[in-house]
């Protein structure tokens, strides 16, 4: 196969507050519903331009509903293509016309769970066959209120399921945060929607400390790569490169003070080499909502990490 009533609403309050005023759409979608297109295996095989069409309305279903959503999310929009009808008319050129069942699913693609159906009828002639699926594909009508029905109910299940998962969530993503797998902790405590308020808020308020004990790992690593990197230039540019390096370094870390003493080290040591100033500007120190956004930025570096996803569809069609 191809691939619960929050008791510090403040947080609550705040954090939309901050989603709203985010100037980063891609950390936005961290709070939103989110769904990911997946075209499997056909009984019929699709033409790859077929494919890519039909993933493309997906995607425009999931875009014009308000969803957001990456590869290898949780919960998906599929589809299984069925053909009614297959006729070659005699015309100049000749054309083949299709009559298709577009069934259409929204669920949980790691648990494989099904949340909502729904059917839709297209037709569509071309000069081969995937120009037939093509136009077929082009024919489904985003305004259909039975596929609007069917969305609003895979979103509402979608709400369900982090309002009855909450506890599981929290303390999976504490569980992985002390195996050393931080980013990933912290983009499952993102991907909860903002809508659904009881979750949201507390997955927002666990994110901190899973936030902190990933800085202290990367703390140490950053600051010896940077040393790395001046150890083997020692001049303004050895030093200009060590930088870039330190400046992802988050200051809340316990050994932001051996950074300090590192920058001062280089300084001087520029300064003695090629006689000239060289200063680094150190990060302030993050408030709150410093931390949230900080926390938000290693959620969607870790979407976009390419990893296969393989999504367990069975029994849904």
């Amino acid at each position: 196969m191809k691939k619960l009533i929050i008791t510090c609403m403040s947080l609550f309050l705040f954090m939309g507050a901050y989603a709203q005023n985010t100037p980063a759409a891609k950390s936005n979608d961290r709070g939103r519903v989110t769904l990911a297109a997946y075209i499997p295996d056909q009984a019929d095989e699709l033409p790859d331009a077929a494919r890519n069409m039909l993933a493309n309305k997906l995607n425009q279903v999931i875009s014009q509903n308000g969803f957001g959503g990456e590869e290898g999310e949780r919960f998906i929009i599929t589809a299984n293509v069925v053909v009614l009808t297959k006729t070659m008319l005699s015309t100049a050129p000749p054309m083949t016309a299709l009559t298709l069942d577009v069934n259409l699913y929204i669920g949980d693609g790691y648990e494989g769970t099904k949340f909502a159906s729904t059917a839709v009828s297209v037709k569509g002639v071309g000069e081969n066959l995937a120009k037939a699926y093509i136009n077929a594909f082009k024919n489904i009508n985003l305004d259909d209120p039975k596929l609007q029905a069917f969305v609003e109910k895979g979103k509402g299940k979608i709400i369900a399921y982090y309002n009855t998962h909450c506890d599981v969530i929290i303390k999976q993503a504490q569980t992985l945060a002390t195996t050393g797998r931080g980013e990933e902790a912290i983009y499952n405590l993102t991907s909860v929607p903002k809508a659904c308020v009881n979750c949201y808020g507390r997955a927002m308020a666990a994110v901190p400390a899973i936030y902190k004990k990933q800085i202290e790992k990367d703390c140490s690593t950053k600051l010896n790569q940077a040393k790395t990197v001046w150890a083997a230039n020692q001049d303004i540019n050895g030093a200009n490169a060590a930088s870039e390096v330190l400046s992802q370094i988050d200051p809340q870390a316990s050994c932001y003070k051996d950074v300090k003493a590192f920058v001062a080290e280089v300084a001087k040591r520029v300064k003695e080499i090629d006689n000239r100033e060289w200063s680094f500007k150190l990060q302030g120190q993050k408030n709150d909502m410093s931390i949230i956004s900080a926390a938000r930025d290693v959620a969607v570096a870790y979407a976009a990490q390419p990893r296969t996803t393989v999504y367990n569809v069975h029994g849904w069609w």
